[in-house]
C-alpha cells in the first residue's frame, strides 16, 4: 500500500498552539476523573474499619495483573449532580469497563460505593444499560462487584424506576445468551437492587457484609410490624445456608474476588489465543505524540485527516478508495496490528459524490467482512442550489441507509466537528456504532452556534420588518443567547456526560483503544456461546 507522506510541521506555531490546546483539554478530562477517584478514596477509613477494600482496590484484584482495562463512560453525569463543574463528581456512581479476568475478556461493572454508599448518580442507570448492551453485542461474560444503596430516593423519578427494569431484563438476557453473569455482593443489594444479585448465574456473598433483601428492617417493621436484624433478614450466611440465593460464602472482599476469579478460570471459554493468531506488523512511521497537534483549535479550519491515519495505521500505509471522486470524503483501507480496517473520514462537508462513494465503500466492506472506522470531522452535508439539484438529500439518504444496514462492526471516533446530518452519515451515536469514543476537542451539534443564531435572527428580523418595526437590540440579545446555548452543549464535557459516547480518550491512545475494541469485535464474531431458551435460575 502507499505510504502517507506527512505534511505536518511539529515545529510550527500553529502545531504548537493546537498541541497546547489539546493538552489543556486532556488535563481537564483527567482532573474530572481524578475527582471521582479522590471522592471514593476519601472513604478509606470507613472501609478499613469494616474490613473492606475500596471499589478500585477490588477491581485491581479482580483483573489479571499487567493487562489493560478499557474504562467506559468515565465522565457520565458530569455537571448533572451539580451545575458547578468545579464540584461535580462524574462516573454515575459506577466503575465500568472491559478487562481480563483469569484470561477471559469480560465486561466489568463495579459499584463505586465510596461515593454516597454506591447509590446511582445521574446517568448511572444509562451507564449500566450501555455496558450491558456492549456485553450482549460483543458476547462478553459480565462480572459485577455489587455494593449499592440503590436509587437516591431524594432524587426519585418515576421514569428511572420504570427504565431501571431494563437493567434486570438485560441480566436475564445475558444469561440466556450463554454469557455467564458472575457477581460478588460486597455489601447492600436491597429492594429492587436485590435482583442485581438474584439474576446472576454465580453469586458470591461476603460473611458479615452482604445484605440482600426486598425490604430492610425499617421498611419491614413499617409494612408488617415484623422485627428482624439485617443479618437475619438477608445476610450472607442465611442466603448461602437457607434461602439458596448465594452459591459461595466468602470470608471477606479478597476472598470473594478470589472465588470470582476461580469461577471464571474453571469456565471452558475461549481465552482469545485461537482467535488472535500472530500477525506481523510495523508501527506507524509517525509518532502518536504528534496527534496532539493535528486538529486545529477552531473547528472551522480545514485539516487533512490523512495526517491522523498516518499516525494510527500500520507502517503509515493507506490504500485510498476513489481518491479523485468526492475527494472531501476520504475512504480507504489500512491495518491495525495486522488486521484490516476500512476508514471513512472527512476533509470537508459531504457532497453528493462523497456520499455516493461512502455508500459504495460501506457495501464493499460488508462484502469482505471488514470492520469500518468513522473518523468524524465534518460540518455536515453540503447545502445550496447546485447540491440540491445534484441530489444531496437522495445521496445522503443512501449513505445513511448503508450505515444503518451495515453487517460489519462499525466504530466511531469523534476527532473534530460532527455537525448536522453529517453526524448521522458518519455513524453518530444514534446509529448504534459498536463502540464510540471522542477526542477531548470534539464538538457535536445540529449546527454551529453562529449558524443557528444567524438563521433565527434572519427569520425574526424578517418577521419584525413585516410588522414595520425592527428591534436591533433584541436581535443582538437573541443572537448571543442562541450562540451561548449551542456552544455550551457541543463540547465533550456535555456530550460524554450524557453517554453520547463511550468515553473521552487521549489522542495518543487512539491506536491502542482501536486495537482493543477491534479485537473485542473479532472475538465476538468468532464466538458461539451456548444459547438457552431461558436464563439460569436459582434453585
Amino acid at each position: 500500500m502507499a505510504l502517507i507522506e506527512s505534511n505536518l510541521s511539529p515545529g510550527s506555531e500553529s502545531f504548537q498552539a493546537n498541541r497546547a490546546h489539546m493538552l489543556q483539554l486532556i488535563e481537564r478530562v483527567r482532573s474530572y476523573e481524578m475527582r471521582a477517584r479522590q471522592k471514593s478514596t476519601a472513604s478509606r477509613e470507613r472501609f478499613e474499619k469494616r474490613g473492606q477494600l475500596l471499589p478500585r482496590e477490588r477491581l485491581s484484584l479482580l483483573l489479571d495483573p499487567g493487562t489493560p482495562f478499557l474504562e467506559i463512560a468515565s465522565l457520565a453525569g458530569l455537571g448533572m449532580d451539580t451545575p458547578d463543574l468545579d464540584k461535580s463528581v462524574p462516573g454515575g456512581g459506577i466503575i465500568s469497563g472491559i478487562g481480563y479476568v483469569s484470561g477471559i475478556r469480560c465486561m466489568i461493572n463495579a459499584s463505586d460505593s465510596g461515593i454516597d454508599a454506591g447509590a446511582l448518580q445521574p446517568m448511572g442507570l444509562d451507564k449500566v444499560l450501555r455496558v450491558q448492551e456492549l456485553a450482549l453485542e460483543n458476547k462478553l461474560p459480565y462480572v459485577q462487584l455489587v455494593e449499592s444503596a440503590g436509587a437516591n430516593l431524594l432524587a426519585y423519578r418515576v421514569e428511572d424506576f420504570v427504565r431501571g427494569g431494563s437493567s434486570f431484563r438485560n441480566l436475564a438476557r445475558l444469561s440466556a445468551a450463554g454469557l455467564p453473569v458472575v457477581t460478588v455482593t460486597h455489601g447492600s443489594s436491597t429492594a429492587g437492587g436485590a435482583y442485581q444479585t438474584g439474576l446472576s448465574d454465580y453469586i458470591i456473598l461476603v460473611r458479615g457484609r452482604s445484605r440482600a433483601f426486598l425490604a430492610g428492617p425499617p421498611l419491614l417493621k413499617a409494612a408488617t410490624g415484623e422485627i428482624a436484624t439485617e443479618e437475619e433478614l438477608g445476610g450472607a450466611v442465611m442466603h448461602t445456608h437457607i434461602s439458596g440465593l448465594g452459591d459461595y460464602l466468602a470470608e471477606d472482599d479478597r476472598d470473594g474476588i478470589r472465588i470470582a476469579r476461580e469461577i471464571l478460570a474453571q469456565l471452558d471459554w475461549d481465552r482469545g489465543q485461537a482467535l488472535k493468531p500472530a500477525r506481523s506488523w510495523q508501527p506507524p512511521r509517525y509518532a502518536a505524540e504528534e496527534l496532539l497537534g493535528v486538529m486545529p483549535t477552531d473547528h472551522k479550519r480545514p485539516v487533512d485527516m490523512r495526517e491522523v491515519i498516518a499516525r494510527i495505521a500500520d507502517g503509515s500505509e493507506f490504500l485510498e478508495f476513489g481518491e479523485n471522486y468526492g475527494s472531501a470524503t476520504v475512504c480507504g483501507h489500512f491495518k491495525i496490528e495486522g488486521w484490516p480496517v476500512g476508514v471513512i473520514t472527512n476533509n470537508g462537508p459531504i457532497d453528493p459524490a462523497g456520499a455516493t462513494k461512502a455508500t459504495h465503500f460501506i457495501q464493499a466492506c460488508c462484502q469482505s467482512k471488514t470492520p469500518i472506522l468513522y473518523l468524524n470531522n465534518t460540518t455536515g452535508f453540503m447545502v445550496g442550489r447546485i447540491y440540491e439539484e445534484g441530489g444531496i438529500i437522495k445521496h445522503g439518504s443512501k449513505m445513511i441507509q448503508a450505515v444503518t444496514s451495515a453487517t460489519v462492526p462499525q466504530i466511531t471516533l469523534y476527532c473534530g466537528a460532527s455537525f448536522g446530518a453529517g453526524n448521522y452519515g458518519m455513524c453518530g451515536r444514534g446509529f448504534h456504532p459498536r463502540f464510540c469514543f471522542s477526542w477531548p476537542n470534539a464538538k457535536t451539534a445540529v449546527m454551529g452556534g453562529e449558524q443557528a443564531a444567524g438563521t433565527m435572527v434572519n427569520v425574526t428580523e424578517a418577521a419584525m420588518a413585516r410588522k414595520g418595526q425592527v428591534d436591533h437590540a433584541k436581535l443582538e440579545a437573541m443572537r448571543s443567547q442562541i450562540i451561548e446555548r449551542f456552544d455550551s452543549q457541543m463540547s465533550v464535557f456535555t456530550t460524554s456526560a450524557r453517554l453520547l459516547d463511550d468515553g473521552v480518550i487521549d489522542p495518543r491512545d487512539t491506536r491502542a483503544v482501536l486495537s482493543t475494541v477491534l479485537a473485542v469485535c473479532r472475538e465476538a464474531e468468532a464466538r458461539e456461546p451456548q444459547k438457552m431458551q431461558f436464563s439460569v435460575a436459582r434453585p
